[in-house]
């Protein structure tokens, strides 16, 4: 896989990455409590209609360079505790507004370093979920693990908590990148960590982020090599995203030199290239799956799907509802965003109240173009008819609420990142790098907008 540079200077501007539709910095801040509860319960009789728990544990032992999530170094177990037993309570409000009917089809711990927590602390969590929900079969309960954290007897007791996939943050496996960062490298070889986990039927993710300072195409070759050596059922390569006007440690990595867009790209490249070798199917812009595993089968059906949290299959769907501060709640009609600030969680639980900061809530135009925009970044394809008959709404104004414009899908298809299907839109392997740039033509917000993003690549 080769990009050729030209396509690369063209396209790297500043884009919403579209994890979400509307991005995130669209919510406002100016809403009533009563709105929010609402959407809690109108959610009840909306699709899917399964749960998704995402749970955001922002505690770190220290702060790693290139994070961009929200965290607090701390140390204080006192602290801990309190904010895990705010989360057990903030559970059981969130519970009162949920039909007890719905099942719960994924959970998701992320961070921070949720395996940052003391063992029992996330026991008693889970507990908690087995206890009061009802799981669908096969429910996909995950969580993110720092391998500078993780041991066989912590790996154990995840295990017997319930958790079927633990994802490990190895982010590359030179060392003096990892020193760069300010990460500390896996305590135990990750491939006897892999093999030990497998011995036990659970899944393992391995993460990494490339565009980091001091990663050069051999050294990350390697790391990619190593990688595919391991054999985990999926891998995640992430595009370091350089926003340090949002967060400040960022600037500690352009002491030491940032690759430019064109030598990031590359890095990406060898990552597909060796990955692909080595029997891996590529999903959506930055994962990887075994051909028989659970994504490549839903890319193959035209039925992946995608969260905050990453790709999933139609069966672990669910709408979002998140605990712990920043988490967003994903809802059909929604998104609730939780306050940042751990005081001022605390309290909002302690009164018995919902701690939401932020707030969208979508109309019927922003639901069509946020399908619109999932179809092309998770299946690389967008059937007009079949939003049109989902959305219950002509094609025609299936595309004068998205902006479409058909001339300027003419560049793509020239370059041959897109072709046309029965008038039907597919994404080309090539141009699968373009995702969030092909996507974004789709959107009529950027038409006119003040908004900041990072750039494509």
């Amino acid at each position: 896989m080769k990009t050729p540079t030209e396509l690369l200077n063209k396209y790297n501007v500043p884009i919403p990455r579209y994890t979400s539709y509307p991005p995130a910095n669209f919510f406002t801040d100016q809403f009533e409590e009563k709105d929010c509860i609402e959407a809690l319960k109108q959610s009840n009789d909306d699709d899917p209609q399964n749960i998704s728990f995402y749970l955001h544990i922002p505690f770190c032992s220290k702060l790693c360079f290139y994070c961009g999530c929200n965290t607090h170094i701390s140390k204080d177990e006192d602290l801990i505790k309190e904010y895990v037993n705010t989360i057990k309570k903030e559970l059981f409000i969130l519970k009162s507004n949920l039909d007890p009917n719905r099942k719960v089809s994924q959970i998701h711990w992320g961070g921070g370093t949720p395996n940052y927590l003391p063992l029992q602390h996330v026991q008693e969590i889970m507990s908690l979920f087995h206890e009061h929900f009802t799981f669908i079969n096969n429910p996909e309960i995950a969580i993110e693990c720092h391998p500078g954290h993780l041991t066989f007897e912590y790996a154990e007791g995840l295990i017997e908590a319930g958790f079927n996939r633990l994802s490990l943050g190895i982010q590359d496996f030179e060392e003096d990148v990892l020193k760069a960062i300010n990460r500390d490298p896996a305590i135990i070889p990750v491939k006897e960590m892999r093999d030990y986990l497998k011995s036990r039927n659970i899944s393992v993710n391995l993460d990494f982020i490339y565009g980091l300072p001091l990663q050069t195409k051999d050294s990350f070759r390697e790391t990619m090599i190593q990688a595919a050596l391991i054999q985990p059922d999926r891998l995640v390569t992430f595009s370091y995203a350089h926003v340090p006007w949002f967060k400040k440690a960022q600037l500690q990595l352009e002491k030491l030199g940032l690759p430019n867009a064109e030598e990031k790209v590359r890095l990406f490249e060898i990552a597909y290239d060796v990955l692909g070798q080595a029997g891996y199917k590529s999903i959506g812009l930055d994962h990887f799956a075994k051909e028989n595993d659970e994504l490549s089968i839903a890319l193959n059906n035209r039925s992946l799907h995608r969260n905050f949290q990453g790709y999933c299959t139609r069966e672990t769907t669910g709408q979002v509802y998140a605990l712990g501060v920043s988490g967003i709640s994903q809802l059909e009609g929604a998104y609730l965003q939780s306050t940042k600030d751990l005081n001022i969680y605390k309290q909002a639980i302690h009164n018995g109240k919902i701690p939401i900061e932020k707030v969208h809530f979508l109309t019927k135009e922003e639901k069509i173009t946020r399908d619109i925009i999932n179809q092309l970044m998770c299946n690389q394809y967008l059937d007009w008819n079949q939003l049109a008959l989902k959305h219950k709404v002509s094609v025609y104004d299936i595309k004068k609420i998205s902006a479409f414009e058909p001339q300027l899908l003419a560049a793509f298809e020239e370059e041959g990142s897109i072709k046309f299907v029965n008038e039907n839109i597919l994404i080309t392997e090539s141009g699968k790098f373009f995702m969030r740039n092909i996507a974004a033509l789709f959107d009529p917000k950027l038409k006119n907008t003040d908004k900041n993003f990072s750039k494509a690549l």
